[in-house]
């Protein structure tokens, strides 16, 4: 594991557990452990497009949550005081990033990521309701 994503995952994560689910275009992703069975939370960007939630896969798509979310098909993120449940995991690779922001593109492309991962809330959320959360 390279130095910064151990520092991310040991200092930053833990403190930033605690608030970044009410900053703008941040979640805390919820998913399970597919040999543990242990719910993990990561604060994680997250973004729109139409009724799906959008996440750049900063570390590729091998990392643990990433494989943990493919393998059980599904995720809760929470924004704010919401809990979304997400299901169908779809990872896409887009070299172009076009469905980011302008400044999080660039940012994106400074780090050469070209990996995303689509995901789509359950019914039952609601997406008419949910579509203020971001």
């Amino acid at each position: 594991m390279g130095f910064m994503r151990e520092f991310t995952k040991r200092v930053i994560n833990p403190i930033a557990r605690r608030f970044v689910h009410r900053l703008p275009t941040f979640c805390l992703l919820s998913h399970r452990g597919r040999k543990s069975g242990k719910t993990y939370t990561i604060p994680m960007n997250v973004f729109r497009d139409g009724d799906d939630f959008i996440f750049a896969l900063t570390y590729g798509h091998q990392v643990q949550w990433v494989q943990n979310v493919l393998a059980n098909g599904e995720a809760d993120i929470r924004i704010g005081d919401r809990v979304i449940h997400l299901t169908h995991p779809q990872p896409f690779t887009d070299p172009s990033r076009r469905l980011m922001p302008l400044p999080v593109r660039l940012f994106l492309g400074l780090q050469r990521v070209h990996g995303f991962l689509r995901m789509s809330p359950t019914r039952d959320t609601g997406a008419a309701s949910i579509r203020d959360a971001i």
